[in-house]
C-alpha cells in the first residue's frame, strides 16, 4: 500500500470495498426506517420540519457558519488517504455513500439537533447545556466505531463531538432551523465516505491522524 501522501495510487483490495459496500447498505437500510418511522404519519411535511419551505430556512450567518464548519471538517478528514481518494472518485460505492449522506444528514439532525435540543429548551435548560448534550450525544454514538479499533473509536467520538457542537451552535444561530445543518451534515457525509468506512476497515484511523502501515 503507498503512504497516505500518495491518494491518487491507492489500490484498495476487493475485498475491503465489498465489506464496505455492505456495511453502507447496512447503514442505508437503518437511516431509511428511522426515517420512515420519524416521518411516516405526516410526510408532506417533512420539507417544512427540516427549514427547506420559505421564510424557515434560517439566516445568513447560520448559512455561513455551516459553510465554513463543512470545509473545516472535510479538510481535516481529507489527512486521511482513503477520504482525499474518494473526495472526487465516482463509482457505485461512492453513489451508495451519497445515498448515505442525504439519509444520515435528515435523520441524524432531526435526533441530534431538534429533537434533542427542543426537549432541552422545552425543560428550561439554556443554550450551553443544549450544545453540550447535543454534542455528547452526537459523539457518543458513534463510539460503534471502536468495534474495530480503540483508536477509531476514539478518533470518532472526538471529531464526531466536535462536529456535533458546530452544528448545535449552527441550530441556534438559525433560529432553530435544521436546514442549514443538514445540508452541511449532507455535504460533509458525502465527501468524507466511503473513505472514511474504507480507512476503518483497513485499520489505518488513529487518534486526530492517519495510522501509519508497515
Amino acid at each position: 500500500m503507498k503512504s497516505s501522501g500518495q491518494a491518487s495510487e491507492l489500490e484498495i483490495p476487493a475485498a475491503e470495498l465489498k465489506q464496505a459496500a455492505v456495511l453502507m447498505a447496512i447503514l442505508v437500510a437503518i437511516q431509511l426506517a428511522l426515517l420512515l418511522l420519524l416521518f411516516s404519519s405526516a410526510p408532506s411535511k417533512v420539507p417544512a420540519y427540516l427549514g427547506f419551505a420559505p421564510g424557515r430556512a434560517g439566516t445568513p450567518g447560520a448559512w455561513v457558519l455551516a459553510a465554513l464548519f463543512t470545509a473545516v471538517y472535510v479538510r481535516s478528514a481529507a489527512a486521511i488517504s482513503y477520504v482525499r481518494l474518494y473526495l472526487s472518485r465516482i463509482d457505485m460505492l461512492k453513489c451508495l455513500a451519497l445515498v448515505a449522506a442525504v439519509l444520515a444528514g435528515v435523520v441524524e439532525e432531526v435526533v441530534f439537533r431538534k429533537l434533542v435540543m427542543d426537549a432541552l429548551m422545552d425543560r428550561g435548560f439554556g443554550p450551553v447545556v443544549q450544545v453540550l448534550a447535543s454534542a455528547l450525544a452526537f459523539g457518543l454514538a458513534h463510539a460503534v466505531w471502536g468495534l474495530r479499533s480503540l483508536a477509531a473509536g476514539l478518533n470518532a467520538v472526538l471529531s464526531t463531538t466536535l462536529l456535533g457542537a458546530a452544528l448545535a451552535i449552527v441550530y441556534l444561530a438559525a433560529d432553530r432551523s435544521l436546514a442549514p445543518c443538514v445540508a452541511a451534515h449532507v455535504l460533509i457525509t458525502a465527501l468524507i465516505e466511503p473513505g472514511l468506512i474504507l480507512a476503518a476497515i483497513a485499520d489505518r484511523l488513529g487518534v486526530w491522524r492517519e495510522r501509519r502501515q508497515p
